[in-house]
């Protein structure tokens, strides 16, 4: 009987350690595909400087999805980002629209493309190796959000500047966070519910850009960083 105990826990063991084998394979190929793919767009990064940044509508050119081109300095998030008629298109596809579990980073189908909506979401995934936006949580730490203000984003024939202002953690179906237009105290409720919060003179007139992803606190939890065109 004990013989037959020890066969048996041993094949589960050994079952285990397959599939464990197994997943950390599947893993590291989403990784690779997502840096092969990252790779093969980086020759389009927009350059400072000028009034049309070519290298975004040549890159619209070849992926007629594109929006434009997302930066943010100290962290890894220098992608692209597109959008579609809906929201769940780019969850698991590249830029070829190819099966990919890194996704794109994609605007809200909700949002006005030229970004004049109130309020413009752009998603992107918590990916464990830091891509995509798997280094937003670094805005969780004080003296990184009090260091690392701005970032940029790159439209074809436009260069808007970012001024972070919030850090939060909230639940998915937050209506105040996740809608194009603001609700009524938006801002105060912005002011309460930040985990990292810098004063820069809101008036309530701003339009907002704000980068969402998944986090682990709870079910169902999204960290969202929050930035002021100017």
């Amino acid at each position: 009987m004990k013989k037959i105990l020890f066969s048996v826990l041993a094949l589960a063991f050994a079952a285990l350690m397959a599939y464990s084998g197994w997943r950390a394979w599947q893993a590291y190929g989403d990784y690779r595909a997502e840096a092969e793919m990252h790779g093969a767009v980086m020759e389009y990064k927009p350059r400072d400087g000028g009034t049309a940044n070519q290298s975004v509508i040549d890159l619209q050119a070849k992926y007629p999805d594109v929006i434009g081109w997302l930066a943010v300095p100290g962290t890894n998030i220098d992608y692209p980002f597109v959008q579609s008629k809906d929201n769940d298109y780019y969850l698991r596809r590249d830029l070829n629209g190819d099966h990919a579990m890194a996704g794109t980073l994609f605007l809200d189908c909700r949002c006005a493309r030229d970004f004049s909506s109130q309020n413009t979401i752009i998603y992107g995934h918590h990916m464990k190796n830091g891509s995509m936006f798997g280094t937003l949580k670094t805005f969780d730490d004080k003296a990184f959000f009090d260091e690392n203000k701005r970032g940029t984003i790159y439209l074809p024939y436009e260069t808007l500047s970012l001024d972070f202002f919030a850090y939060l953690v909230v639940k998915s179906t937050d209506v105040q966070i996740y809608s194009a237009d603001f609700s009524e105290g938006y801002f105060e409720y912005v002011r309460q519910n930040a985990r990292q919060y810098r004063d820069i003179g809101l008036t309530g007139r701003e339009r907002i850009v704000t980068l969402s992803t998944c986090a682990y606190e709870f079910d169902g939890a999204r960290m969202v960083l929050l930035a002021k065109i100017t």
